[in-house]
């Protein structure tokens, strides 16, 4: 393919170097790994082979700079496979993921270029390096010690074999999900049955029903990626609650038990490899937590007390159900008698509130709102600059005074070609190395409306978009020198503290007031309601608690596994590891179980989904930091920034929480959240 044919050969040339999505096409990616892998592995062989003793420009600067090309197509075919996927995009991606986990190992094993970096390395007390740049060569030697440079030969080809075999059933794995999920999609044949939704939601069923090609007079739900389905709290017919739940908690049970089987053990066996006595605690060596230990603290000193809290909201709800004639209550029973609950004691009708979010008006004033509360930030869509898929907008993000920031796309409705789920991802990375302007994109799966209706979200949802978007921000706001630093790349159980503190706008009461109106009145969402909502988040906290930590520990249990343990079934020891937990609830499922856990199976967070509320430490100690700090809200979020979001993983995480609130982090703000003050 000559050079000019394919879009991804050269740097975009649009504003921020967005990816030129007009002109990729599918046949463009495979050509562009190609060529992307073999320059780098090019600029590898001229690092090796410079006659110049090693130093940190001929060696760690040279490999930051390698890899250009692959680093285009990469950032824009992950996003692309996972918000807008086809069978062709599919089937590239099981026949890349490997290759790109041999490429991988071909950098990280090849022992002439770990020669130069060690030799840098062990001369850095001489090198009168700044901060930053020793603290880019600290990460680099790690990575390779990481990767298993340190290994054998005969190590090291284990050690490929094991990685390319990963990189396969990873692939696998997410693919089973995305199939087994629309193909468990609810299918009803009459309004009647989706009784208790709202007008917009049932119409919005049809709507979809149409469009997956089924006959007129259909309805369909179709499943997010967690157990609990939205729905369930609104649908009075018991029956179709338990069809629903049963379909979710179903996925891909008989494709992708054997695979998490096959994952763990080849996962066992590389930290063995690499020294380690579990994945586990390979993975959480080189994040804040630091060991096994401290993850197992943190989660056992929760457990009771989450149990303890659920078993008092499950009393409440079993005397809503009883009222009904239902005597035991039932998993698929939960959300609907909690939304009972929540209305006769609480006197809020959930569903009631949708109409004071509509989509618009949350994302331009709520979000964006707050973020130029916080931050000066303003945003002015470019309708003229052309996304991956119709449905995503472009904005361009300027600073205070007026100066470009970046990109920011959303992606924000539901589709069939879309995984489930919520999540920001880098099109471009910030760099001042490499001249480059953060390109970020915000995915999220809000339901379709119908046609000419507004997209009205939950409060769960309104929660979501402030999330991911505090994400953005951390991409946003990147101002590093390296590409190794760029962004989100800090430690996996720091990563969501940015996005977790973020949410607090929703519910800040100057930014609350600006977008909680309805979208047919104008009126604003009335004051006592607002009480009332804070007081029902209360209420349901045992619950949220209780299915993030069985899918917490659920993880854990699958990580902290020895190399050599056989494990026959993966149903079987998920129901082990949740009893051995203290967690085998049967009216609270894992908010994942292991069939559907992409996070831990198909994405980044394998040993690592504790992180949440990890982070949710620094998270809610943070929050307390901004409300009674003394300081205008702007002043705290540019400390916040400046100390923080701005410096991606160039400096010490914790160091950065300890530059913002001034001292180590504490947990007795998350306990007081989660309702947890007897943990």
């Amino acid at each position: 393919m000559a050079m000019n044919d394919n879009p991804f050969f050269e740097p975009s040339t649009l504003v921020y170097e967005l990816p030129p999505f007009a002109e990729i096409r599918e046949e463009h990616y495979l050509p562009a790994f190609e060529r992307g892998m073999a320059d780098q592995l090019a600029e590898i062989a001229a690092i090796v082979a410079d006659p110049e003793p090693p130093s940190f420009d001929n060696t760690l600067v040279a490999l930051e700079r390698s890899g250009a090309l692959l680093r285009r197509v990469q950032l824009v075919f992950s996003n692309q496979v996972a918000s807008d996927a086809t069978p062709a995009l599919q089937e590239l991606d099981a026949e890349i993921s490997p290759r790109l986990a041999e490429h991988a190992d071909a950098i990280h094993l090849d022992p002439a270029l770990y020669a130069r970096v060690r030799a840098v390395h062990e001369a850095r007390e001489t090198l009168d390096l700044d901060a930053q740049a020793l603290r880019l060569l600290e990460r680099h030697h790690t990575r390779f010690v990481r990767a298993g440079a340190r290994l054998s030969d005969a190590e090291q080809q284990r050690l490929r074999e094991i990685n390319a075999q990963l990189a396969s059933d990873s692939t696998a794995f997410r693919q089973n999900v995305f199939t087994d999920t629309r193909a468990r999609a609810l299918v009803l044949d009459g309004a009647e049955q989706l009784d208790g939704l709202p007008a917009g939601q049932i119409a919005a069923a049809a709507e979809n029903a149409k469009a997956l090609g089924h006959q007129d007079g259909s309805y369909v739900l179709s499943l997010k990626n967690f157990s609990n389905q939205p729905e369930l709290a609104a649908l009075t017919d018991r029956a179709v609650r338990a069809r629903l739940l049963e379909a979710s908690l179903g996925r891909a049970v008989e494709s992708n038990g054997p695979v998490a089987v096959r994952m763990a053990g080849l996962r066992a066996e590389r930290a063995a490899l690499l020294g380690y006595p579990s994945h586990a605690a390979y993975v959480v060596a080189d994040e804040t937590a630091g060991t096994v230990e401290a993850v197992d603290t943190m989660l056992a000193r929760l457990v009771p007390a989450a149990v303890a809290n659920a078993e008092r909201e499950a009393a409440e709800l079993a005397k809503a159900a009883a009222a009904d004639g239902i005597t035991e209550l039932a998993a698929h029973d939960w959300a609907y008698y909690s939304e009972q609950v929540r209305k006769a004691v609480y006197e809020l009708d959930t569903a009631a509130l949708r109409p004071y979010f509509e989509l618009e008006r949350v994302l331009r004033d709520g979000v964006f709102f707050a973020a130029r509360l916080a931050y000066g930030l303003t945003f002015a869509e470019r309708p003229e600059l052309t996304g991956y898929h119709p449905d995503v907008r472009v904005f361009e993000v300027f600073e205070a005074d007026g100066s470009p920031l970046g990109l920011f796309l959303g992606d924000f409705h539901a589709r069939e070609s879309k995984s489930g789920g919520a999540w920001m991802n880098e099109l471009v990375g910030q760099s001042e190395l490499l001249g480059q302007r953060p390109v970020v994109v915000n995915n999220l799966n809000i339901a379709r409306p119908a046609p000419g209706e507004p997209a009205l979200l939950t409060w769960d949802e309104v929660r979501t978009l402030f999330h991911e978007f505090g994400h953005a921000l951390h991409g946003l706001f990147s101002a590093v020198r390296y590409p190794f630093f760029t962004g989100t790349e800090v430690p996996r159980d720091f990563v969501e503290f940015p996005s977790q503190v973020n949410e607090m706008w929703m519910d800040w009461p100057e930014v609350l007031a600006n977008f909680a109106k309805h979208h047919v009145t104008g009126e604003p969402l009335p004051a006592e309601l607002v009480d009332r909502i804070a007081a029902a988040e209360r209420f349901g906290q045992g619950f949220r608690t209780v299915e993030y930590l069985a899918a917490a520990l659920l993880d854990w249990a699958w990580h902290t596994v020895p190399v050599g343990q056989e494990i026959a079934d993966a149903e079987e020891f998920e129901a082990a590891a949740l009893a051995k937990a203290g967690l085998a609830l049967p009216t609270v499922p894992p908010r994942y179980r292991t069939t559907y856990f992409s996070h831990i199976f198909a994405s980044e967070y394998s040993a690592g989904y504790y992180a949440y509320i990890w982070s949710e430490v620094l998270d809610a100690d943070t929050v307390e930091w901004f409300r009674t700090n003394g300081r205008p809200v702007r002043e705290s979020g540019e400390i916040f920034r400046a100390e923080l979001l701005s410096r991606g993983g160039s400096v010490d995480a914790l160091d950065c929480f300890r530059a913002v609130v001034g001292r180590d982090p504490e947990i007795a703000p998350l306990l007081a959240r989660r309702g947890l003050t007897g943990a």
